[in-house]
């Protein structure tokens, strides 16, 4: 099978997107090292995209083009969210977390989790960590919201989701009700393009929305975080023929 009707039959499977969602589906893989990102291509076929993929992600996003874009509305709601040391990262996972709009399209959140440092950049840079806001259309279609973290004041929410957090493998559940909107910076600025999972099956499936403001939370709730999960962030990917937009 050639690389572009391989590519259209990750695109059109159900269960490949179901297996996207579910971090832990297929070998066991790492950032770095012989199961490192780079090698991912290599592990199963499922995980094809990750090295042959026009359209990968994380990308750098200098260079957006401006445009009067719709901005993604944003209907979460607040949880006793379930966390989950997953052994890649720490992930929240939703039961009813609410949803987005983005494109006439609804997507139901599914789960967020971090990354560190960043995996999209500005200007090749990257900040200290980044949330990922994963959410899922009926047809199977995904869409993830990316938020840049820098060290700075605290920040209640990343604090008792690091304080609940299993410092092995394992489940807990927070205590109290967190509102996923604390997380969204106040400047909503933010850059859309078409891309795939920054993990393995990188399933070319995902419509990306990563503002360009930052939101701060403890450099003592960062450290806890590497204390974890030294570095969990995927190489930049090449942007290729892709639109990478901006919008206001």
């Amino acid at each position: 099978m050639d690389r572009r009707r391989f590519l259209k039959s990750l695109i059109a499977c159900p269960a490949c997107t179901s297996a996207a969602l579910a971090q832990e589906a297929g070998p066991h893989w790492k950032y770095e090292g012989e199961h490192g990102a780079t090698k991912w291509g290599e592990m199963d076929s499922k995980f094809k995209a990750c090295a042959i993929g026009g359209e990968q992600s994380p990308v750098d996003l200098t260079g957006a083009i401006h445009a009067d874009l719709q901005r993604v509305a944003i209907h979460w709601k607040p949880e006793t969210f379930d966390i989950a040391n997953n052994g890649h990262t720490i992930q929240v996972t939703a039961q009813d977390g609410g949803s987005i709009t983005s494109l006439k399209i609804t997507y139901a959140l599914k789960q967020f989790h971090f990354h560190t440092p960043s995996e999209h950049a500005l200007g090749g840079k990257s900040t200290a960590m980044e949330a990922h806001f994963v959410h899922s259309s009926s047809e199977g279609r995904l869409a993830v919201v990316g938020v840049l973290m820098v060290a700075g004041k605290r920040h209640e929410g990343f604090a008792e989701i690091m304080r609940a957090a299993p410092k092995s493998e394992g489940e807990a559940k927070l205590k109290t009700a967190l509102d996923p909107h604390s997380f969204l910076p106040q400047n909503r600025s933010f850059y859309r393009y078409e891309g795939s999972l920054t993990t393995p099956p990188c399933s070319e499936t995902v419509e990306w929305s990563v503002f360009d403001s930052t939101i701060e939370v403890a450099e003592a709730d960062v450290q806890a975080f590497r204390a974890l999960y030294p570095m969990n962030a995927r190489p930049l990917q090449a942007t290729n023929r892709r639109f990478l937009l901006k919008g206001l």
